[in-house]
């Protein structure tokens, strides 16, 4: 039992966070003041934009499992006016420069609805298949095939509004949650194996396409940007485009590191955007294959954390949403670093809690504070004890 309250805290995750926080900080401050000439005002930026993170931490922690049981139908909602509203009312600079219609922009401050509404999207799954299992204790195949139309029913909205963000990146993001929920969610192999089959030929034939025949995802919405992008995944030298010259950059910096680094604000190769999607090569450029090894260590012992806390609360509806969240970064972290390193194509996902960028430092943020609410407000349950008592609400 967790009867004091200082064991209601989760030290082990403030203590990652807290190690993220000072890489972030130094890291932004190093690329745009040190040696960029962008001044003190990004550092300030994501330092005001963890404040809003750490009281958003704060907030969420309030919230028992029987409150964010009866909130998340209205967030979910609101995420999703969110992201239409962003189509309606996007800023027209910003879309042109990245291809992408996903921010508002009030004044000095830019903001991505998407980043939050995962946080949304996270919950509605955890509800949806937490209150399915209720109905439907026996796990027979018929009632796994309801479940999985339910989730596809509710993940469905989200991924079309991306899509017609042109935010391909984000969309796997939310990919990966849904994933990560039907996995965990109980539905059987049987279901399971042929909707994988089917989704590894779906990628196998968009591969094919890009390659023989664009015309088809042209008329999907595809645009040449994120052709460029795959082109220079599978071949960088090929031409000298950005997306190219920003992997073969990316190369440079990462290897001119070796093994201990060239020491902190020494960054002689240029990478683009190296302050938020490409960060790790400065990370890798300062500090070497150990400074890189030690992150990538720091983001492992954090998952561990969140799982270790699932393990302790023993808790059907914190289960799932400890499972979106921990896919949401485990996912962020695996495919920034891959595509720094050219494992991936770039896709322009952020380093969890160290890229420059607000709404992506609020939604992790948010997801860490679900994390710290299980423990917070822990309850030794039995497994009678936790029926989600108003299921049909």
């Amino acid at each position: 039992m967790l009867e004091k309250k200082e064991s209601r805290i989760d030290y082990g995750v403030i203590l990652c966070i807290l190690i993220l926080f000072i890489i972030s900080i130094s890291t932004i401050y190093s690329v745009t003041h040190l040696i960029g000439d962008q001044g003190l005002r990004p550092t300030v930026m994501q330092l005001l934009w963890y404040a809003v993170g750490g009281l958003a931490v704060f907030v969420i922690m309030q919230f028992d499992s029987q409150q964010l049981w009866r909130m998340t139908p209205w967030l979910y909602w609101l995420g999703i006016a969110l992201l239409v509203l962003v189509l309606l009312f996007y800023n027209r600079p910003l879309a042109a420069s990245t291809g992408a219609r996903s921010w508002f922009v009030i004044g000095p401050l830019s903001f991505q609805p998407s980043e939050v509404v995962k946080i949304f999207y996270i919950l509605q799954l955890a509800r949806v298949v937490t209150k399915h299992n209720s109905e439907f204790p026996e796990h027979t195949t018929q009632n796994d095939w309801i479940l999985l139309r339910k989730i596809i029913a509710y993940s469905i909205i989200p991924f079309v509004l991306i899509l017609f963000q042109n935010d391909f990146g984000t969309m796997l993001v939310y990919l990966a949650i849904m994933i990560g929920v039907i996995l965990m969610s109980g539905i059987g192999w049987q279901i399971i194996l042929p909707f994988s089959v089917g989704s590894i030929i779906i990628a196998a034939l968009l591969i094919f396409l890009v390659a023989f025949n664009r015309e088809w995802l042209y008329a999907l919405g595809f645009q040449d940007y994120q052709f460029s992008r795959i082109d220079s995944w599978l071949d960088p030298y090929h031409d000298t485009s950005n997306a190219s010259l920003q992997l073969i950059q990316s190369f440079k910096a990462i290897g001119s590191g070796q093994v201990f680094g060239k020491g902190f604000g020494v960054s002689e190769v240029y990478v683009p955007v190296r302050e938020s999607d490409m960060i790790f090569t400065v990370i890798a450029e300062n500090f070497g294959f150990i400074g890189s090894t030690i992150l990538i260590f720091v983001y492992f012992i954090l998952i561990y954390q969140m799982i270790m806390v699932v393990f302790d609360t023993r808790n059907e509806f914190y289960t799932y949403i400890a499972t979106g969240v921990i896919m949401m970064i485990l996912f962020h972290v695996l495919e920034n670093i891959g595509m720094n390193i050219g494992l991936l194509p770039i896709t322009g996902i952020p380093l969890p809690f160290i890229s420059q960028g607000g709404s992506s430092l609020l939604g992790n943020m948010m997801g860490i504070g679900l994390i710290m609410s299980m423990r917070y407000n822990y309850r030794d349950y039995k497994e009678e004890d936790f029926k989600i008592e108003k299921v049909n609400e």
